[in-house]
């Protein structure tokens, strides 16, 4: 049987891993590639890398020495297929998971920090159990920043939506501990079952004119199981199995309006309606009668490991 040969060596080898985040098994969640080694990669590369993997987020990786990542962090780099972004979630816990597992001084530590465009992030973990698949995190966004509370009637016309799917009892509004959510309460998982976004110019204007970088659509799960809340994110004409950006938010958004309690701990749930199902673990605390502490955990398991060649 013959075998596909490397190729030449005037090409460069660039080792990845793909790993499955916010799951609770393997080919579950939202997937991330890490380049493990991007050093010698230019921006337009990374980004091309980015298009080529064609995932939600791909992460690359640029090592330091072990004292400047000790005191400032892991260099890390994040790019959809469209764009670099200064901070995201789930390429935050699934990069800094990958460290804790492959890291050469880091691996096994308690807490590390991944140095973003946004600054830096601190990941904690859980020490796996026995016959537990990947490892456990949760990463500690900034304070929320909240903006105006948005009119229902101009959304669901920007949506195409029914005034009724809109929840009446909690605002519309952007929120963000990182990158700018706007977060839209519907009333049932029905509403949110039948959810479509279509990719226009009036959308894209309205979410300008809102400080807002994509949607994020909960609803509530009224007690049916231990999940209090279910969610969905589109963009660029696709959909995100978990935004663990968008959850930061979510739950600084919760504690704000009175749905969850300072210091709870509340289950979120995405992906459903895509198929790949994605839990996510979501804390705030109320100090000094401001937000902080926010919170967002998951899972992390690693899945495959690969080679790009570039010439």
């Amino acid at each position: 049987m013959s075998t596909l040969a490397a190729p030449s060596t005037a090409h460069t080898a660039y080792n990845y891993a793909l790993v499955d985040v916010f799951a609770e098994r393997a080919l579950e969640g939202n997937q991330l590639a890490i380049f493990t080694d991007a050093r010698g990669l230019t921006d337009l590369e990374m980004q091309a890398l980015a298009h080529e993997t064609n995932l939600s987020e791909t992460t690359f990786l640029l090592p330091r020495s072990p004292q400047i990542e000790r005191e400032h962090g892991v260099r890390v780099r994040i790019f959809t297929s469209e764009e670099e972004l200064p901070f995201a979630g789930h390429p935050t816990l699934g990069t800094a998971s990958w460290l804790y597992l492959n890291h050469p001084e880091l691996r096994g530590s308690e807490t590390l920090r991944l140095d973003l465009n946004i600054g830096s992030i601190p990941v904690r973990f859980t020490p796996p159990q026995t016959g537990e698949a990947g490892v456990f995190a949760t990463m500690r966004q900034n304070d929320p920043i909240f903006g105006a509370p948005q009119e229902s009637e101009a959304l669901a016309h920007v949506l195409g939506l029914p005034l009724d799917d809109i929840d009446p009892d909690l605002p519309i509004q952007t929120v963000t501990t990182g990158n700018p959510f706007c977060l839209v309460p519907l009333r049932s998982l029905e509403a949110l079952k039948r959810l479509t976004l279509p990719n226009t110019a009036e959308i894209a204007q309205y979410l300008k004119q809102n400080n807002a970088k994509f949607f994020y659509f909960l609803a509530p799960t009224f007690g049916s199981h231990e999940v209090s809340w279910r969610a969905r994110m589109m963009f660029y004409g696709r959909e995100d199995p978990a935004t663990g950006s968008a959850a930061g938010p979510a739950i600084a958004w919760l504690l704000r309006h009175g749905r969850a309690q300072s210091g709870e701990t509340i289950l979120l749930e995405q992906g459903i309606e895509m198929k790949r199902p994605s839990r996510l673990t979501l804390s705030a605390q109320i100090n000094a009668g401001e937000i902080t502490e926010v919170f967002v955990g998951g899972r992390t398991i690693p899945v495959a490991t690969g080679r790009f060649f570039l010439p």
